[in-house]
């Protein structure tokens, strides 16, 4: 588990569902874990392909500020993105990486995690799934929010011919975890 306040950063490009993501991890501390949280986003002026990133604080306590200068958790899902908020990771941070999209890394992360989350989507049968594989893996490897939980929010979040597709996504990234015993250890 990982200490509070998280700081948290979801980056890649428009399309893969970042701010959905972010979105959908506030929206289940808040609501289901009874934590405060609070979201920020960006993102290019394309509405698909340009640089995407949400930012997500979670606590325990109110916050006080939407903004954190430092992150302990990075989420990236694309290399430019990476490229970009790599600096902005503490030097103990958890950094979790889609290795297909990200190849060059910069900086040594001691808690880096490799998830092919676009490979497992794609063998789900849809790569626009790739951030709920994600965020199943951040929820068993960093024990951020309950997996009954996280379905829960998506069930109410995305549309209905979706809700299937998404939560086998999340299915797929807490396996992955716990196939690979990949967990986040302070």
């Amino acid at each position: 588990m990982m200490k509070y306040p998280q700081h948290i950063s979801l980056c890649g490009f428009g399309g893969q569902g970042i701010i959905l993501s972010a979105v959908i991890l506030g929206t289940a501390a808040v609501t289901k874990g009874k934590l405060y949280a609070v979201q920020t986003q960006s993102y290019g002026s394309e509405a698909r392909g340009g640089q995407c990133q949400a930012e997500l604080i979670i606590d325990n306590k109110p916050i006080n500020s939407p903004v954190a200068q430092t992150k302990n958790l990075l989420i990236a899902l694309y290399q430019d993105a990476y490229d970009k908020y790599i600096k902005t990771l503490e030097d103990d941070g958890v950094l979790v990486i889609d290795p297909g999209l990200v190849t060059n890394l910069t900086r040594n992360i001691k808690h880096t995690f490799e998830v092919p989350a676009t490979q497992i989507a794609v063998d789900l049968g849809n790569r626009m799934v790739a951030n709920m594989v994600t965020l199943g893996f951040i929820s068993e490897c960093c024990g951020i929010v309950d997996k009954e939980h996280l379905l829960e929010i998506v069930t109410n979040s995305v549309p209905s011919r979706f809700v299937e597709l998404n939560h086998k996504a999340i299915n797929a990234g807490i396996e992955y975890a716990k196939k690979n015993n990949l967990y986040y250890h302070a």
